[in-house]
């Protein structure tokens, strides 16, 4: 896995709980990982293997991706050149634009309709939008073009019906809710599968059925989404490792980047 020719990762001055990423000539290549955000973005050169939530597709140029937070999800280039812009909005706020949008008051948000798109009305509808983030001088624009496009990305999923909550649905929860209110400890399947009452076999093909990874993978990639928080904060690297209950700091920085394409050091740089 060879570095970006070209990475830019910044948050916008415009609208702070909006983060840009952009990367030219790229062949980094993303293991399975989730954002707390709502992220979405364009392929600009190339293609490649895209995987969400077990679902696999190929993804070239001109390609419109969106992410629901919390989905597991990779993307892979092929040999040659792969270039992206992304942008990562701050869930809570999307949540209440939807209330204002849509009127789903009690519920957090609801997800992305597609996984991908390919209407080049849409890919220039977000190059509108990233080149008004990167200008930073009109925050009133900007917001107006982010409403726009969502509006069109989530209007077509309002009238689906929610997915059924089985039984083990909510077994599985309960052991997520384990994981995130004790994400330093490095806590074992039999804790999980008396936490849920499911066999460790059953427990581990529900989880991953429900949010795309295995208990322990989905706990890794949680830590990961602190680590990004605590290293904006300007915690250092082996403190930030520490806190999360990775064995060491370079079990901490293989797994940050693998999922990031770029070293905690090399992220840090870009908020601190």
């Amino acid at each position: 896995m060879t570095r970006d020719q070209t990475l830019f990762l910044k948050r916008s001055e415009a609208l702070p709980f909006v983060e840009l990423r952009r990367a030219d000539r790229s062949s980094a290549c993303y293991h399975t990982h989730s954002h707390d955000e709502f992220s979405f973005g364009v392929i600009d050169a190339g293609q490649a293997d895209y995987l969400n939530l077990n679902r696999r597709n190929l993804v070239s140029s001109g390609t419109t991706v969106t992410i629901n937070p919390g989905d597991a999800h990779s993307c892979n280039p092929e040999a040659g050149s792969w270039s992206y812009r992304m942008l990562f909005v701050d869930t809570a706020w999307i949540g209440q634009l939807q209330q204002e949008m849509l009127n789903t008051h009690g519920l957090d948000y609801l997800p992305f309709h597609d996984l991908f798109e390919n209407d080049p009305a849409t890919y220039r509808a977000f190059d509108s939008l990233f080149e008004s983030l990167l200008a930073e001088t009109n925050p009133l624009q900007a917001e107006s073009l982010l409403i726009q496009f969502l509006e069109e990305r989530f209007m077509p999923g309002f009238c689906r019906a929610k997915d059924a909550q089985t039984p083990d649905s909510y077994r599985v929860q309960r052991v997520k809710e384990m994981i995130m209110d004790r994400l330093e400890a490095n806590l074992s399947l039999d804790e999980f599968s008396e936490q849920s009452g499911l066999s460790r076999y059953h427990l581990i093909r529900s989880f991953k059925a429900k949010y795309g990874q295995s208990p322990h993978a989905f706990q890794l990639d949680q830590r990961i989404k602190k680590a990004k928080f605590l290293l904006q904060q300007g915690n250092s690297l082996v403190d930030t490792a520490s806190l999360l209950g990775f064995a060491d700091q370079s079990h901490f920085q293989r797994n940050f980047k693998k999922r990031l394409a770029v070293t905690p050091k090399q992220y840090q740089a870009f908020f601190v």
